[in-house]
């Protein structure tokens, strides 16, 4: 019979619990920020117009009176969507392949490989362009597209871990048995090779949010007014002189999200690596 998901029994790490601490509240932020925000985030107030921070505005207004703070807190939910949107959609299509590609030795698993290795030559933020350049932007193209460009990643890292965990007495017992390729899959397989693609998901979070962002920069995210931090620092680059904080709040937002999310992500390793439990 095959082992379930171990979960040590140690106290998780310092990490683990800064990181998702921070993770929960920007999560908090997404979800409660537009009753949060003392301002519309897409109000304009033209008088206003880049008035420095202060008590009223404390990140500032920008080139358009809107009040930065408030476009900060709105644009939280478009950078969690983007990350958590992004990878459960390319655990959705690359852990199937990744079953597939291990059980199905020959010219299924040829095919699926090769079209993984294809997809991974070219680079991220290239092939989330190509993907786009095809379609209207907006955000939930670019979940999709971000999606995709890190479904080989995951693939890949389904099918070496498989394979280890079909090489395994209670597997080969398995077969023995009788059992189908899929009952294997889903019973034996599946349970035993959770453990590393949930730390890897919870690191590819951290770059999805990054590419997406980055995509967004570029004017192939979500499109103005929308307040996405990676189309706020794109926008802020002509007043960077004049009014820096329009640029530097987004920036320092994305900075301390991505920075809990790999925290999380790292604590989340070393709590599941089985060599440090010793």
């Amino acid at each position: 019979m095959s082992a379930a998901l171990a979960v040590p029994r140690r106290l998780p790490p310092a990490a683990l619990l800064a990181g998702g601490a921070i993770v929960l509240g920007f999560i908090v932020l997404a979800l409660l920020g537009p009753w949060l925000a003392p301002y519309d985030p897409t109000r304009f107030a033209v008088r206003l117009r880049f008035t420095p921070p202060s008590l009223a505005h404390p990140f500032g207004t920008d080139e358009f009176g809107r009040d930065v703070f408030s476009r900060v807190l709105a644009g939280a939910r478009y950078s969690l969507a983007m990350g958590f949107g992004a990878t459960g959609l390319s655990l959705l299509f690359g852990v199937p392949l990744g079953l597939i590609a291990a059980i199905r030795r020959g010219a299924v698993e040829t095919a699926i490989m090769r079209g993984t290795d294809l997809l991974i030559s070219l680079p991220p933020i290239l092939l989330g362009l190509l993907i786009l350049a095809v379609t209207q932007p907006g955000l939930g193209k670019t979940i999709l597209a971000v999606g995709i460009v890190y479904t080989p990643i995951l693939v890949r890292l389904t099918r070496a871990v498989a394979l280890g965990v079909l090489a395994e007495d209670f597997v080969l017992a398995a077969r023995a048995r009788g059992e189908s390729d899929v009952s294997i899959l889903v019973r034996e397989v599946a349970p035993n090779a959770l453990a590393p693609i949930i730390v890897e998901a919870g690191l590819r979070v951290t770059f999805a949010i990054l590419l997406g962002s980055a995509l967004s920069f570029l004017g192939l995210g979500p499109q103005p007014p929308s307040s996405e931090w990676g189309l706020m620092i794109a926008e802020s680059r002509e007043f960077i002189a004049q009014a820096p904080w329009i640029g530097l709040a987004p920036g320092f937002a994305l900075c301390a999200l991505l920075m809990s999310v790999n925290l999380f992500g790292e604590g989340l390793r070393a709590w599941l690596d089985p060599r440090a439990h010793g």
